[in-house]
């Protein structure tokens, strides 16, 4: 039967350990149980998934995940944290399977991790979307995830042109999966309480748009958003050459060069990069 932390607990397991949250790692541990229940009911999890799990801290999550799948690959950059999960996972799940990478999950490596099928994890508010990001590029066989982030970052993951909050982290999301933001998160469930909302985002992998190199796609895409206020002609002039080749490429692409960067789809971006290839 697995034991699952309260407040209590997570406080004396950090002062055995002499562990205090970060700001620099961006670290804020989950003590309710209640809100890790809700996030593995959300995930929909299968007895077969093996769940990679992104800063585990001491365990909050990580004990919530091992009953309802196969395996928990669990990545922690801080080596006490790592150190000590297995023997938290031993006593409180002891029916669970867990393995630990001690490792920054920035640049973390699809042979030390295996090939998971979803993630699940609250992760640290400054590297939430190159976190992200980074694992989807490295581990195809990523599925699906269900993510705790600062909420106006889910606002940024999941949102559509058009938006106040789309921009470069909505629409590489949106090359590699279906994302929606799921629920908000109260404030109270987390020490030390954050300055700030959070709320869980849901992404469903799926095939990429079109048959192009996403590497220049992103880059397109980082250079369509580096000056929001600009249209597409005048943001796409150095990416292009000049304004004018820029223009060339967009009408060939079907995309008015008047436009702006925030009012295009991925599918949009596609287009442009392939029209681009008759051009540059």
């Amino acid at each position: 039967m697995t034991s699952l932390l309260g407040p209590a607990e997570v406080r004396r397991l950090a002062g055995e350990l002499d562990v205090r949250p970060t700001k620099k790692l961006g670290q804020n541990f989950v003590h309710d149980p209640n809100t890790v229940r809700r996030i593995v009911t959300t995930a929909e999890l299968s007895p077969d998934d093996v769940v990679l799990e992104v800063g585990p801290g001491l365990g909050s999550l990580t004990l919530a995940l091992l009953p309802a799948c196969h395996e928990v690959v669990a990545v922690e950059i801080d080596p006490v944290l790592a150190g000590k999960l297995p023997e938290t996972a031993a006593e409180r799940a002891p029916e669970g399977k867990l393995r630990v990478v001690q490792a920054d999950a920035l640049r973390v490596t699809q042979e030390q991790i295996g090939e998971p099928t979803a993630l699940v994890a609250n992760l640290p508010y400054n590297v939430a979307v190159p976190v992200v990001l980074h694992l989807l590029a490295i581990l195809p066989s990523l599925k699906t995830g269900l993510v705790m982030v600062q909420a106006e970052v889910a606002d940024r993951m999941a949102a559509g042109p058009g938006s106040k909050a789309y921009g470069v982290p909505s629409v590489k999301m949106a090359w590699y999966a279906e994302t929606k933001r799921a629920a908000t998160v109260s404030r109270s469930v987390f020490w030390p309480v954050p300055n700030v909302d959070s709320a869980l985002v849901r992404f469903i992998r799926r095939q990429p748009p079109a048959d192009v190199d996403r590497e220049r796609l992103f880059k397109l895409v980082d250079a369509a958003f580096a000056q929001r206020r600009k249209t597409l002609r005048a943001a796409l002039g150095t990416w292009a050459g000049s304004p004018s080749k820029a223009a060339e490429i967009l009408t060939a692409a079907g995309i008015d060069p008047g436009l702006r960067g925030e009012q295009l789809m991925v599918g949009d971006f596609s287009r442009i990069l392939e029209a681009s290839d008759h051009y540059l």
